[in-house]
């Protein structure tokens, strides 16, 4: 049994979601457009399939579409019988589906500086450092879960915009839901508000899904309820995930976080982000320098296809926006809780990290 078959095994054994995983010499995704009503699985036997998935959103999160890196450069590597040229090319591929999720661009950078002085047994190498990048990123949710959780109270309404979840993870809770989940296990009685997110609806089709697998109670509004239910008393905390955090710790995330994030200011509402230390990028000042992606207008004059709009209506997508640091409480990372202010917490967080693994 391989390293790849032993991790599939295990989280098996573990119950933990599987949002992509290698299967005789293929890759099978969760295709999360057909969810909740259809768990559908497709294969993807190229990287080419692969990049596509990810730019139709079939395969979606942060931290899932970082683990496409990984997985990604493995099946190129096995696709070309080694060839290091194929698997570069493929990580060019990949990282031009998303720009503004940070964790797809580390990843394959990652995989590909384990290219040099790998030789004959590149194979082996890329199989070697996508089973440590995922189960890397699976303790991350743990730790990221636990250390959130110590924000959560019992009786907590949390409010979360978008899908931060399982399938958009390493398989357990992703960002957001990592510390909804770590804290309902804990035996908090919390109740969890989750935005439909227009206008793919993940928050309506993915995370009210897992909330129910979960077994946490939830209720369902629309994007722009969320200062209502703010100014009548109805959330005590906002958890988002994080597609991007930047060097001063401004935030990248699903487009309406913005919003959310400052009615919660204007209701004295703590808004927290749960990420990764593999989410902030150091290399990126501030979110002024954070490419927003701009995806096709058709998707929010179409539902599922079937037009909403009149014929020849413009639309605008951008995928994400920038939440400043002056709006967040704190960053909730594998690390800790991370507060203001940013620009120094960040970087000592960080430095001290450094300095225990050394």
């Amino acid at each position: 049994m391989t390293d790849i078959q032993q991790l599939v095994q295990r989280y098996q054994e573990e119950n933990l979601a599987l949002p992509i995983w290698f299967e005789e010499g293929t890759l099978k995704v969760i295709d999360q457009t057909k969810l909740p009503f259809s768990e559908e699985i497709m294969t993807c036997s190229t990287v080419e399939d692969l990049g596509e998935a990810i730019r139709s959103m079939q395969i979606r999160g942060s931290g899932a579409i970082g683990i496409c890196g990984a997985y990604g450069l493995y099946l190129a590597a096995l696709v070309s019988n080694g060839d290091p040229e194929a698997v570069k090319e493929a990580g060019v591929l990949l990282k031009s589906t998303r720009p503004t999720a940070v964790n797809l661009m580390k990843t394959v950078d990652e995989m590909t500086a384990a290219i040099k002085g790998a030789g004959q047994e590149l194979i082996e190498v890329m199989e070697a450092k996508a089973v440590e990048i995922l189960e890397r990123q699976l303790a991350f949710e743990y730790e990221l879960g636990r250390n959130g959780a110590e924000l959560i109270e019992d009786g907590d309404t949390v409010m979360t915009h978008c899908h931060s979840g399982a399938l958009g993870g390493a398989g357990y809770g992703g960002r957001a839901l990592s510390v909804i989940r770590t804290a309902h296990e804990q035996g908090k009685n919390i109740h969890v508000i989750t935005c439909e997110t227009r206008p793919y609806l993940q928050g309506a089709r993915i995370t009210a899904y897992e909330l129910k697998k979960f077994g946490i109670p939830h209720t369902l509004i629309t994007d722009n309820m969320s200062g209502f239910c703010m100014s009548t008393g109805r959330i005590d905390k906002v958890v988002v995930g994080s597609d991007r955090v930047s060097a001063n710790g401004d935030l990248a995330n699903k487009v309406g976080t913005y919003m959310h994030a400052l009615a919660a200011k204007e209701h004295h509402i703590p808004f927290y982000t749960a990420t990764s230390s593999h989410t902030i990028d150091f290399e990126t000042p501030s979110g002024a320098d954070i490419e927003v992606e701009m995806r096709d207008a058709s998707e929010v004059t179409h539902l599922k296809g079937i037009a909403i709009a009149p014929e020849g209506t413009d639309a605008l997508y951008p995928s994400f926006d920038i939440t400043p640091n002056a709006l967040i409480s704190g960053i909730i990372t594998e690390k800790g809780v991370i507060s203001a202010p940013y620009s120094t917490n960040l970087k000592k967080v960080n430095a001290e990290a450094d300095k225990v693994s050394q």
